[in-house]
This record gives C-alpha cells, sequence and structure tokens, in this order.
C-alpha cells in the first residue's frame, strides 16, 4: 500500500512538473479555462432544468462555451506573462496598478473576446452581436467589480506567476455559471403593439357600437 502510494505520488509529481512548465504551461492554462468553462454552464443549466426553464442539456451550448474558454485562455495566459515581465514587484502600490490595470483593460476586452466568439459560432450578423453585447455585457462589467479586486489582489500577492490562470479560473468558476447565465438569459417580449390602420378600425368599431340610432318614424 506504501509502495502504491509513492508511486501514485510521483506520477501525479512529474505530471506538476510537467504541466506547469514553461513548455507546456499554455496548454494546461488552456486545457484549466476550457475544462472550468464548460463546468459553470453545465451548473448553470442543471439549475435551469431544476427551475423548469429548460428541458433538457444543451450539449452544443456547452461545447462553445468551452470554445469561449479557449478564446479567453489565451488572452489571460499572455495577459499574466506581461504584467508580471512589466511589474515583477510584489509591493503593495505595483500590486494595485495591476489590479486597476487588470480592471479597465483586460476585463472589458476578455468581455468583448466572450461575446464575438459566442456570436461566431452561433452565425450572428455583427449588428446582432453589438447588440448583445449593449445589452449583456455590462452586467457582467459590474459584476466584474464586485470579485476580481479582492481575488487579484491575493493573486498577484501570494500566488506564484504559473499558477495565476489556475487560480482564475478557479474563481471565475462561479463567474462563469453567472455569464453562462447572462449569455442565455431570454430577452423580454416586448408589448404587443396595434398598428395605425388596426387602430383606426378598433376605434371606428367602438364608436358605431356607442353612436346614437335614430328613432324609428
Amino acid at each position: 500500500m506504501r509502495i502504491r502510494y509513492r508511486n501514485v505520488q510521483r506520477t501525479l509529481s512529474r505530471w506538476h512538473s510537467h504541466a506547469f512548465s514553461k513548455k507546456y504551461l499554455l496548454f494546461t492554462n488552456l486545457g484549466v479555462s476550457i475544462g472550468l468553462s464548460m463546468l459553470g454552464d453545465t451548473f448553470e443549466q442543471s439549475y435551469e432544468r431544476y427551475t423548469g426553464q429548460i428541458q433538457g442539456w444543451d450539449r452544443t451550448r456547452t461545447l462553445r462555451m468551452g470554445i469561449s474558454g479557449f478564446t479567453v485562455g489565451i488572452v489571460c495566459h499572455y495577459w499574466y506573462q506581461y504584467l508580471d515581465y512589466y511589474y515583477p514587484k510584489r509591493s503593495f502600490s505595483t500590486v494595485v496598478r495591476k489590479i486597476v490595470l487588470d480592471q479597465c483593460i483586460c476585463s472589458p476586452f476578455y468581455i468583448s473576446i466572450f461575446f464575438l466568439t459566442m456570436g461566431l459560432l452561433e452565425d450572428k450578423t455583427w449588428e446582432e452581436v453589438k447588440e448583445e453585447i449593449h445589452d449583456k455585457a455590462w452586467t457582467l462589467y459590474k459584476a466584474e467589480w464586485t470579485v476580481w479586486p479582492i481575488a487579484q489582489m491575493i493573486n498577484f500577492f501570494f500566488v506564484a506567476p504559473k499558477y495565476r490562470v489556475l487560480y482564475d479560473n478557479t474563481v471565475s468558476l462561479g463567474y462563469d455559471v453567472f455569464t453562462s447565465r447572462v449569455k442565455y438569459a431570454k430577452k423580454p417580449e416586448p408589448p404587443n403593439k396595434v398598428s395605425g390602420a388596426r387602430a383606426l378600425d378598433i376605434y371606428n368599431v367602438y364608436s358605431n357600437q356607442n353612436s346614437p340610432r335614430p328613432n324609428p318614424t
């Protein structure tokens, strides 16, 4: 039993040293980002099935969320490398600067890339993508300000650079659930509008019904 435990420990240690090495770190980060994006959507769909909003699991939707995890995973990987290269210190002022840059530059770009990727996968027109960004991006961006400043302070102060995307995606699992909810929230139906001609017809019928009838002679 002890020998088996040591063999498993050696295997995991070997995997860890390869997965988080400079050579394979990009692939590890992409795998983590894809997997947790799909998991977040699966959690959200489970809730929607439980509450009766949907009938069954939409595998295509989960796959699309995974592909979006691939594109934003690339953004996160190189963004963190950029920040750590130009701001390597862990002083308070440096961490605050990195948080401000992350929230003001990377977050809007991240959200835009997400909607652009989903728009391509859903074969939407550019006008439809712009409308969706206009309707939903601000909701996601406001949510980012409630979660990420504190989370990123921990990230930049205490987490080793090679684990930043792993930490980011672990914290982001709950945010991925929220992202899926916002992305697939149904737009409220506009109230039924009556055309001008139809309104005139209704008015004429109403007027005829209520107009005084001539006395018979």
